[in-house]
């Protein structure tokens, strides 16, 4: 009898437990799922507002991620309250819990503080060609704690923020014009001085290539078996590939019509007398 009395003691303390709980369970259940749309309504209503206003879109997209996590560490600290948990003992519990996960999350913490850097000195921009850390591409979006490029490949590369505040960064696009410097081997039966007239020519006629500064071209080395001309020349940075390519084109073009040999290695087999 006591075993029995004492289970429906313990029954209806849990009854009366859970009727004098389900309000506000209710309410933080309420308060989760009106402030989840919230969120998504605010952080649509930030991005129309980034997409409308004339800002850095680097700047863009880490201030909506920041706000995104901001609004939902916001949502869980008042969901919690609302289920009891005093405001005192959530701010102790969330002292140590922040403590314990910095401690278990340096790299992530670097990464963050790597993407304030980045945002802050700007080393790049979403949309300039870099590379870094063994990857080129274009950046695509810098994120809170990555930077993601797409590459020439189309593939999607995800670099820690970390790693690209502390190592070196080549932005192919933070200048409006970039220098080309193109190696050509002509034989050395060849004549020096109608190839560089060949290439000027070239550089001269295609209207990608800037005619201030001039383009040069010089004997950079008296090779093993070629003479190697060094061929200078300037270009706006969103042209200058097209140029790049065109001139590598021309030249083989234009030195094959001229008779002007370009070496490459090959190998001669003779027949053993008998």
């Amino acid at each position: 009898m006591d075993i029995i009395t004492n289970y429906e003691e313990h029954w209806d303390k849990a009854v009366d437990f859970m009727w004098e709980a389900l309000p506000s369970l209710a309410m933080a259940i309420i308060i989760y799922f009106l402030g989840s749309w919230a969120i998504k309504l605010i952080n649509r209503l930030v991005r129309k507002f980034f997409d409308k206003a004339d800002y850095d879109p680097s700047l863009e997209s880490f201030l909506q991620s920041f706000i995104s996590i901001g609004l939902k560490i916001m949502l869980f600290v008042i969901v919690i309250t609302q289920l009891g948990v005093e405001s005192t003992s959530l701010v102790a519990i969330i002292g140590a819990a922040g403590l314990a996960v910095g401690l278990a999350l340096q790299g992530s913490l670097a990464n963050f503080a790597g993407g304030v850097l980045l945002l802050l000195f700007k080393p790049f921009k979403v949309g300039d060609f870099i590379s870094a850390q063994g990857v080129d591409g274009t950046v695509k979006e810098i994120s809170i704690f990555t930077t993601k490029l797409t590459t020439f490949g189309n593939q999607v590369a995800i670099i820690p923020n970390g790693q690209l505040s502390n190592n070196n960064i080549i932005n192919y696009n933070a200048q409006n014009t970039r220098r080309d410097n193109i190696i050509v081997g002509i034989g050395y039966d060849s004549n020096i001085k109608q190839a560089k007239e060949i290439l000027l020519q070239i550089c001269a006629e295609d209207e990608n290539i800037l005619k201030d500064p001039e383009p040069q071209v010089f004997v950079a080395e008296l090779g093993d078996s070629s003479v190697n001309l060094s061929l200078r020349f300037w270009a706006d940075t969103s042209v200058f590939w097209a140029a790049h390519f065109h001139v590598m084109e021309e030249l083989k073009l234009r030195f094959d019509e001229a008779g002007i040999e370009i070496p490459f290695p090959q190998r001669v087999m003779h027949n053993a007398k008998a």
